[in-house]
C-alpha cells in the first residue's frame, strides 16, 4: 500500500469507520454470496473494520478477512472477537482455497500497472467455478483525494483490459454507476463480477 495512503488508515481509520452506519455491509454482499455454496470459504482482501466480514460470518461462510493497514486489521480483529491478519495483496500465494473473494474498495488503490499481476494472483486463489467481486472508483488516470489517498481512476474499458491480461475469466461483467466516497463526494464507480 502507497505509504501515504497507508497513513491515513493508521492515523483515521475509526474516524472513517465512524462515517458509515454501524451496521451496514456492501450493498452486492449478499447478492455476490448467493453465487456461492453455502458455507463456502470467502477471502476478503482489503477488510476495513470488518463490516463486510461480519456479514458473511452472520450467513453462515467461513469468512478470511484481511487488511493491508495493521490499524485496520485490529479494528476488524475487535469487531469481529478474533485476529484478522495483515496482508498485503502481493503476499496473496493461496492456490485453489476460495469459492470466492471480496474486494470492496480495496483493489482501488493499487497502480494500474499493478493490477493485472494481483488480479491474476486473486484467480490462482479461486476455486474452478469460483467467483470475485471488487469495486473501482471511475475516472481518467492515478492521482489522490483530499485526504491524500491514491487510488487509480479508471474508465470500465482500461479496467477490463487489466481482468483480461491477467486471467482468462469464464465470466467477466462490469456495472458502472454513481456514488460518493468518502467525505462526500460525488464518485463514478465500478462493480466487477468475474467467475473462475
Amino acid at each position: 500500500m502507497d505509504g501515504q495512503t497507508l497513513e491515513f488508515y493508521e492515523t483515521r481509520g475509526r474516524e472513517w469507520a465512524a462515517s458509515h452506519p454501524p451496521d451496514s455491509y456492501g450493498r452486492e454482499l449478499d447478492d455476490f454470496l448467493g453465487r456461492l455454496p453455502a458455507g463456502g470459504k470467502v477471502l476478503e482482501l482489503g477488510c476495513g473494520d470488518g463490516r463486510d466480514a461480519q456479514r458473511m460470518i452472520e450467513r453462515g461462510f467461513d469468512a478470511r478477512p484481511s487488511d493491508g493497514s495493521p490499524g485496520m486489521a485490529a479494528l476488524a480483529s475487535e469487531r469481529l472477537g478474533r485476529n484478522v491478519p495483515v496482508m498485503q495483496f502481493y503476499e496473496l500465494e493461496a492456490e485453489a482455497d476460495f469459492d470466492g473473494v471480496w474486494c470492496q474498495s480495496s483493489l482501488l488503490h493499487l497502480a494500474e500497472n499493478e493490477l493485472p499481476g494481483i488480479i491474476a494472483r486473486i484467480h490462482r486463489a479461486l476455486k474452478p467455478g469460483g467467483w470475485h467481486w471488487a469495486s473501482f472508483k471511475g475516472g481518467q488516470g492515478e492521482g489522490r483525494d483530499p485526504f491524500g489517498r491514491f487510488f487509480s481512476y479508471l474508465p470500465a474499458d482500461r479496467l477490463e483490459a487489466a481482468y483480461r491480461e491477467a486471467a482468462d475469466w469464464a465470466e467477466l461483467t462490469i456495472a458502472s454507476g454513481d456514488g460518493f466516497s468518502y467525505g462526500g463526494a460525488p464518485t463514478p464507480w465500478h462493480d466487477v463480477l468475474a467467475r473462475k
